[in-house]
């Protein structure tokens, strides 16, 4: 079913998360005329710095239990993306044909412009904020949203017809996506991550390339044609494909020639830059970029506008981000490396040895392509965490023998200062989520990026 403005004004919407993305929701769901209530499942929440980030925006707040009546009464629902669809509390709602949507959905009914959603298991960040940046430098401004950290329902109402958004939609968000529909869509890559939450590698794929659902052959889909789920996806896609490829010369779609950027359309072939001349580091940056390329061009941005921004634009904090050279040992935060796949992107990009700090969270990944991805570059591994004990085993299985067991980030960040040895780099790339150590892998990568200030 589609949404409209009836099914908001006047009517009690249950926004259920009282974190960063529920609060944006209320906040817009109060200027949109809703009667919004906020309920979260933790018992101990503090009500009164919840109505200190509400400001202005006023609603009744739920904290452990909802009562029944209360529940029963919210006409729709919309849910922060950290809490899982699949459970009693959802069913409930679903079952009196009563809507769920996320905080993304909420956000598209009342935005305004031309929409640029981009996906994928790794890459995500680099690619939305260099895209914003691209369309920022042409326009004058862009609105870049989304998983990035920016609640898109913070911005929608500020957005006209004339705007262009860039949002980075995670496999969560897009789960609860109804009327989504952006112009111009990329799927960077698919591989195993979130298993935890989609139960199914099938689940996940299928959540990604939801992202597509609604758009038309006037619309964009950019995808990589080194990956293998989107190749199979690409005859089903309903919008315009355009490839992109860091391996393989395409005759149509962007591709990496040695180390320049071409673009094969309508029978010519275009160099467009050489990857020496941008500051991203890696092949998978080149990847980033080649989709951002596709994308903004298919919105209308001249290209020499596009490389000048390509060039100007630096890295994302916390993805292979250098911090600092203490006792001729360079530091990179890759705390963004939640995953093995984004974890060897780190590895990767490194051109020395390494000693490496992973482990954290357990998503139920495996860690043997990461561990296999060592290369001979990395000199020892730092575990900490969940995860230590299993990547440990992990290590030991495919010959690497160098691991070091710890309880503490501190303690970790401390023992890779030992080991450094002058012309060798330390980094932290974990392959794991944060939780359980820290809030989000923001905090963890600024810890890091402290104590290594600190060494100095």
């Amino acid at each position: 079913m589609s949404l409209n403005k009836s099914d908001f004004e006047n009517r009690k919407i249950l926004v259920m998360g009282a974190g960063k993305s529920g609060i944006a929701a209320v906040k817009l769901l109060d200027k949109a005329g809703a009667v919004p209530v906020l309920y979260d499942e933790n018992k101990e929440l503090d009500k009164n710095a919840l109505i200190e980030k509400l400001g202005d925006a006023s609603c009744d707040i739920y904290a452990g239990e909802l009562p029944a009546d209360v529940k029963s009464s919210c006409h729709l629902l919309v849910m922060s993306p950290g809490i899982p669809v699949d459970t009693d509390f959802v069913d409930d709602f679903k079952k009196d044909d009563r809507t769920v949507i996320g905080e993304i959905e909420l956000a598209y009914q009342f935005a305004k412009g031309r929409l640029i959603g981009i996906t994928g298991t790794n890459g995500k960040t680099t690619t939305t904020a260099l895209t914003g940046k691209i369309a920022e430098d042409y326009y004058g401004k862009s609105f870049v949203v989304g998983n990035i950290g920016n609640p898109y329902t913070v911005e929608a109402f500020n957005t006209t017809d004339d705007d262009i958004t860039v949002a980075e939609i995670s496999s969560f968000q897009l789960e609860t996506a109804v009327d989504f529909h952006p112009d111009v869509t990329a799927i960077l890559n698919i591989t195993p991550d979130h298993l935890n939450r989609h139960h199914t590698m099938e689940n996940y794929v299928a959540c990604k390339e939801s992202i597509t659902k609604n758009q038309t052959g006037d619309d964009v889909c950019v995808l990589n044609y080194e990956d293998q789920y989107l190749k199979d996806f690409a005859p089903k896609c309903p919008a315009r494909v355009i490839w992109f490829s860091s391996k393989t010369k395409l005759d149509e779609g962007l591709y990496l020639d040695g180390d320049d950027i071409c673009y094969a359309r309508n029978g010519s072939v275009e160099r467009l830059m050489n990857v020496h001349d941008m500051k991203l580091l890696g092949v998978h940056n080149y990847e980033n970029v080649m989709a951002a390329i596709a994308m903004t061009d298919a919105a209308g941005i001249p290209m020499d506008s596009i490389i000048k921004s390509v060039k100007e634009f630096t890295a994302v904090e916390h993805r292979i981000e250098y911090v600092a050279t203490v006792d001729d040992v360079d530091y990179y935060n890759d705390s963004k490396g939640t995953n093995p796949d984004a974890a060897i992107k780190g590895i990767q990009a490194m051109n020395r040895q390494t000693v490496l700090i992973g482990g954290g969270y357990d998503k139920q990944n495996a860690y043997d392509e990461w561990i296999e991805a060592f290369d001979g570059k990395v000199e020892w591994l730092i575990l900490i965490g969940q995860t230590k004990g299993k990547i440990d085993e992990c290590a030991k299985a495919h010959g690497f023998n160098n691991t070091i067991l710890l309880d503490t980030f501190e303690e970790a960040v401390n023992k890779a200062r030992e080991l450094a040895k002058p012309g060798m780099a330390v980094l932290l790339s974990p392959a794991c989520a944060s939780w359980g150590m820290f809030p989000n892998y923001e905090v963890r990568g600024k810890e890091f990026k402290r104590m290594v200030r600190e060494f100095k």
